[in-house]
């Protein structure tokens, strides 16, 4: 069996008990090169055959995978956070559908959580914003037209810009061009959850100062919106004055209003 793993966004300790088993017990490791902690690696048993991906072309990836398949090996394919955000994973799965060979995913903690617990955020605030838009500026991997980071950065929402430090100003011109104000807040962390994370903040204006500052333009997160102020609304979920399936009105007597 081939298992696809969502490392974490890099702490060890935040891989899921799931994923951790599974490497305990692989016969061989396929690991997103530098974007997985190598302390990940310290769980694999002796023995285990482990590759770094970062140099391997799909088709040398699909060819170890292969191999595991005619030893009746356990494989797993270790990606940084979780699979399904910009893993490239989708490809490997239908190499291996189309070949009939058997595999599982089992899902990670991807950065943006990561990222969010290291500066005490919440994406979702009442008044502020419901909606979370996880997206890219078009580098070499391009969008689709109707995806340009402007068009996304007019509604308004919070936003998550994973691989795009290093276009950085880029970013700037197309979150105003959007109608985002400069002096929307921003944040930039880098990598979060691991040992020498950072997290420089400021606005949307001053993203490439704030870059400057970080001196680092890979494994950063670019995030974007009103949920880094300070002010937003109660959430009704826990107000006295809501009543729902669980939890009936408190009357003002028991709440002292």
């Amino acid at each position: 069996m081939i298992y696809f793993v969502g490392a974490g966004p890099g702490a060890p300790d935040l891989i899921t008990v799931r994923g951790k088993s599974l490497l305990e017990r692989c016969d061989m490791l396929i690991y997103a090169g530098s974007l997985v902690n190598p302390a990940l690696l310290d769980f694999a048993k002796p023995g285990c055959r482990i590759f770094d991906s970062a140099s391997m072309t799909l088709e040398e990836v699909i060819a170890r995978f292969i191999e595991g398949e005619e030893n009746r090996w356990l494989t797993v394919r270790l990606h940084t956070g979780d699979p399904s955000i910009y893993g490239a994973v989708r490809e490997q799965m239908d190499q291996l559908q189309a070949r009939d060979i058997q595999f599982k995913v089992v899902p990670g903690v991807s950065s943006f959580c990561a990222a969010a617990a290291a500066l005490r955020a919440e994406y979702t605030l009442p008044g502020i914003s419901q909606t979370l838009i996880i997206s890219r500026v078009a580098g070499r991997t391009p969008s689709p037209p109707n995806e340009d980071l402007a068009l996304l950065a007019s509604h308004g929402a919070s936003m998550a810009v994973f691989l795009s430090a290093a276009l950085i100003g880029e970013v700037r011109e197309k979150l105003l061009a959007g109608g985002l104000a400069p002096e929307t807040p921003a944040a930039i962390v880098y990598k979060a959850s691991w040992p020498d994370e950072k997290i420089v903040r400021g606005t949307v204006d001053s993203l490439p100062a704030m870059q400057k500052e970080l001196g680092e333009d890979k494994t950063a997160l670019i995030l974007v919106g009103g949920f880094l102020k300070s002010s937003y609304q109660r959430s009704r979920l826990y107000h006295p004055d809501f009543e729902h399936g669980f939890r009936r009105r408190k009357p003002e007597r028991e709440t002292g209003d």
